[in-house]
């Protein structure tokens, strides 16, 4: 029986479609609300930074999570991601980053989920069960 839990490929294709699947709907909720690119433009530019940054979530959030969640260029669409999420963090959640909730947990645990698991992903590759296996 312990052999069946031992599949490093099975838990490299869970955590790239956990962490792919989950990202993408909050890039299908920035395709259905384009008013959302505007407040990260504004954040951009609050910072000094170009607002047409503001259109590499459709990439960070949409086009990385397909990739890792097909297994295509798995490690560079998880880069994508951890590279969206900590713009995320320092442009809109910089204040949270020692703040707990009001139930004691990180309150940026959903960033830091999305971030830490897209650099696993990196520190992995996509496993053999991938359109095309790093």
């Amino acid at each position: 029986m312990t052999n069946l839990l031992k599949n490093d490929a099975v838990g490299k294709l869970t955590l790239r479609l956990s962490v792919g699947g989950l990202m993408l709907f909050h890039g299908i909720s920035k395709l259905t609300n384009p008013g959302s690119v505007s407040f990260i433009g504004n954040k951009l530019a609050d910072a000094g930074l170009p607002e047409t940054l503001s259109y590499g979530v459709y990439i960070g959030e949409v086009v990385a999570p397909l990739m890792m969640i097909i297994g295509l260029m798995c490690r560079t669409g998880a880069a994508l991601v951890a590279i969206n999420m900590l713009f995320a963090i320092f442009l809109v959640h910089a204040s949270d980053i020692f703040a707990l909730s009001e139930h004691g947990g990180w309150r940026l645990e959903l960033q830091g989920f999305y971030l830490f698991s897209s650099l696993a992903i990196c520190f992995l590759g996509s496993g053999k069960y991938a359109w095309r296996p790093d």
